[in-house]
């Protein structure tokens, strides 16, 4: 421990913000924060960052042993999957950051459990957790029996892929199978070298490298709406976790925009015996479905709605730097574990239950207005630097190569999906007394509806 203040490296490849937002948090929390990521990241915008290595799209591995070895940290932050699935390739080649890379994640027996869906959903209901019927598809047909024997809809996953990609809802044999041959189709070059030049993903040409063939899953589907917890956990204990059920996703298996609060008792055991199980250390997602076929719904509260738990994120997701009144934000505790006191110091909760993320639940223009109308809106304020970069497209798409190829080849976008009524919603919307936040959310609108 640097005099005793924890010093941490974040490591992000995905250029999503929530890295910058955990790495604002943890300055805040007079941790010494270095950082790994692409240049032009919105983690070289976080103000009071000791150092920012580059990761270097042909020598990503190269790069993240050079930052592991230099930066000193006491503990590495993974932002994203591939970031965990190299951390753990490093694991196995370079012995000296050993010792590291599991006091940062925990025991090295659970990477493999980490990587893969069929794994982990297998381990949890060996302890105990109600996960979805799932299987591993090795041919078409695997697939006529999952529909003759178990049901005409399916869910189809396949490892490797993040914020909703690799996942579709299939509604009968054919298109099962079509996804299924999509899904297992190995990465062409084409495509790694597109991932590098157009979308600026460091991590392309490595991860073709890796498996040739992904693992893909056939899930049994089940009725209801989606539930995320973010965990902070040490050395197999949750520290804290927080819980919420989703209002509003970026189209029907995308990633949420706006949540709510709820405290749900089968999410919170899972969460448990799940960090207990795998001695986890770190930030985790754990993504469930609340079932809404037996009355619950996953309304306001949530606490007995059967939770069935679909996947885990072995990596920090959007809700780790927001402070709540009673147990402060995930990144104070794990601060607080680091520096071995008991509880973190409480400063600025929220006030509001349900929580617009910034900046994507402005994306989907009026449809969520209503709704992050009602809601906190989780807007840097006090980051003009990194706030002014967050308003505009990333910076992979602001740049003419990708504006030229998405002309030729638009970006797939779905329409956002509403699991409620804004009626529904908390009525304590956004008062005068919040005058600096209003006028920073007036400017991201603006902001927005300027071309870039």
């Amino acid at each position: 421990m640097n005099s005793g203040r924890p010093a941490v490296l974040l490591v992000a490849a995905k250029w999503w913000p929530l890295s910058a937002r955990m790495a604002a948090a943890l300055v805040r929390l007079d941790c010494i924060v270095s950082v790994l990521c692409p240049p032009h990241h919105p983690l070289t915008c976080v103000e009071g960052i000791r150092q920012v290595y580059p990761l270097k799209g042909i020598f990503s591995m190269a790069s993240m042993q050079r930052a592991l070895h230099e930066s000193h940290p006491d503990f590495v932050i993974p932002c994203d999957d591939g970031v965990v699935a190299q951390l753990h390739a490093v694991h196995g080649a370079d012995p000296s950051l050993r010792p590291l890379i599991e006091r940062s994640l925990g025991p090295a027996e659970g990477f493999a459990v980490a990587e893969s869906r069929f794994e982990l959903l297998a381990k949890a209901a060996e302890w105990g957790i109600r996960v979805p019927m799932t299987r591993r598809v090795a041919s078409a047909q695997d697939l006529e029996r999952w529909h003759d024997e178990v049901a005409p809809t399916a869910v189809l996953k396949v490892d490797g892929e993040s914020g909703g990609h690799g996942v579709k809802i299939s509604r009968s044999l054919n298109d099962s199978i079509a996804a299924w041959r999509v899904f297992r189709r190995p990465r062409g070059p084409f495509a790694a070298w597109k991932h590098l030049i157009i979308d600026r993903d460091p991590l392309a040409l490595w991860s073709r490298r890796q498996k040739v063939v992904r693992d893909v899953t056939v899930q049994q589907f089940i009725q209801g709406r989606p539930a995320n917890a973010m965990l902070a956990c040490w050395q197999g204990k949750l520290l804290a976790a927080v819980c919420v059920t989703v209002v509003a996703t970026e189209g029907p298996t995308g990633a949420s925009t706006i949540v709510r609060l709820i405290q749900n008792k089968e999410m919170r055991t899972a969460a448990e015996t799940l960090a207990a199980g795998l001695k986890l250390t770190g930030f985790y997602g754990l993504d469930f479905i609340l079932e809404t076929a037996s009355g619950g719904g996953g309304g306001a509260g949530a606490l007995d709605c059967p939770a069935y738990l679909i996947e885990m994120n072995p990596r920090c997701t959007q809700l780790g730097h927001i402070e709540l009144p009673e147990q402060g934000s995930l990144a104070a505790n794990f601060n607080a574990a680091m520096r071995g006191q008991d509880r973190p110091l409480i400063t600025s909760p929220i006030s509001k239950q349900t929580i617009a993320l910034f900046p994507q639940a402005l994306m989907a223009g009026e449809t969520c207005r209503p709704y992050i109308d009602a809601s906190y809106h989780d807007v840097p304020s006090n980051d003009t630097k990194l706030l002014n970069e967050l308003m505009l497209k990333s910076w992979p798409q602001r740049q003419w190569l990708a504006r030229l190829y998405h002309s030729l080849q638009p970006l797939d976008r779905s329409d956002p999906v509403v699991y409620e009524a804004a009626e529904t919603l908390n009525s304590d919307r956004a008062q005068a007394n919040e005058p600096r936040r209003q006028r920073a959310v007036q400017g991201v609108g603006n902001a927005l509806e300027r071309p870039i």
